[in-house]
């Protein structure tokens, strides 16, 4: 096997397409994204008789907790060329001064992917790498009757009753400036909820990476002609991501939201996507105070499937490591995931 970095935009997006597992965390444009936020990256190909066979997107990270080498639901491929990949990716760490390799591979949650990892020298992470462990995807292919039928009694009653509403209605757009409309609501939201938001440059340069390709759309939903909710979409390799989305605070029992949603779905299979990727999952049953459980139920009345994938994963290279380890346990604990 021969590892190789590959520069040539089709052959990488070429090779993905007939990958069943995939988000666009792996796509050239996700590469082309982290280059404007001022990251290094590494596209590997990995090849056997000249034949592509695995492609992982690594991305390396300078923060105050430390500096790794990332690999977001990556490698995709098949799984033998896992070890010569690994090797290769020891060498760039050494040289780039990572104290760890984090990653969150695609792969099922069970214990032979888990064994398979620990052989290697990983162990579970103490946070997730900014990518979701569990999701829910949603099959396109019925009509969209047949969608609203698969759906929780209420989400479809909500469905049809905001479609009705006069006064709700959701205008999609592919202007860079209303990026300021969709990160003024998450920053309303961040404070309610209190969390951390992405920034608006990082909102912003995704948003112009992918819409340069048509792959990206921003919704925004009004309420009496307000902007009260919106939604970043993202359509890659035959599939639709609901990636990023705000709801002002103040307006959360007005259902903007799952009129919004309806359109992101109704967009997706206009698009002619297969599957919709409702991004990120837990279960509210098992976890009831995580702060996904309530989005994750809005989710789940919309239909759909649940996957879950291993655990994101480190490999621990340096005692700098343990630093960082600790200090994303304590924030862990602090946010009360």
């Amino acid at each position: 096997m021969q590892i190789k970095e590959i520069e040539k935009k089709d052959i990488w997006e070429n090779f993905i397409i007939g990958c069943e597992e995939k988000t666009f965390l792996q796509s050239w444009n996700w590469g082309e994204f982290q280059k404007m936020m001022g990251n290094k990256i590494w596209r590997f190909g990995v090849f056997e008789e000249n034949k592509l066979i695995s492609v992982a997107l690594v991305i390396k990270i300078q923060a105050k907790r430390g500096t790794f080498l990332l690999i977001q639901h990556g490698p995709l491929g098949r799984k033998e060329t896992f070890s010569p990949l690994l090797t290769e990716l020891r060498k760039i760490a050494k040289r780039e001064k990572a104290s760890f390799i984090r990653m969150i591979p695609l792969w099922e949650k069970n214990e032979e992917n888990q064994r398979f990892l620990e052989n290697f020298g990983f162990r579970e992470a103490p946070m997730h790498a900014n990518a979701y462990e569990a999701t829910l995807k949603l099959n396109l292919v019925p009509s969209e009757e047949e969608l609203l039928m698969n759906m929780r009694k209420t989400t479809r009653y909500l469905v049809r009753q905001s479609l009705k509403n006069s006064n709700l209605e959701v205008v999609k757009s592919d202007k860079i400036e209303d990026v300021k409309l969709y990160d003024k609501l998450n920053q309303e939201v961040a404070k309610h909820q209190q969390f951390v938001p992405f920034s608006y440059e990082f909102v912003k340069n995704e948003f112009n990476v992918f819409t340069k390709d048509n792959q990206a759309l921003l919704l925004l939903g009004k309420y009496q002609g307000k902007i009260i909710a919106s939604a970043l979409i993202i359509f890659w390799s035959g599939n639709g991501f609901y990636h990023q989305a705000a709801l002002n605070p103040k307006y959360y029992k007005i259902p903007i939201a799952y009129l919004l949603q309806w359109e992101a779905i109704k967009e997706a299979k206009i698009r002619g996507c297969k599957l919709y990727d409702l991004w990120g999952f837990v279960d509210p049953q098992k976890n009831p105070r995580h702060p996904w459980a309530g989005p994750t139920l809005f989710k789940m009345g919309f239909g759909g499937t649940a996957y879950q994938y291993v655990k994101t994963q480190d490999l621990p290279l340096s005692w700098r490591y343990w630093l960082t380890f600790l200090f994303e346990k304590l924030r862990k604990i602090k946010r009360g995931l």
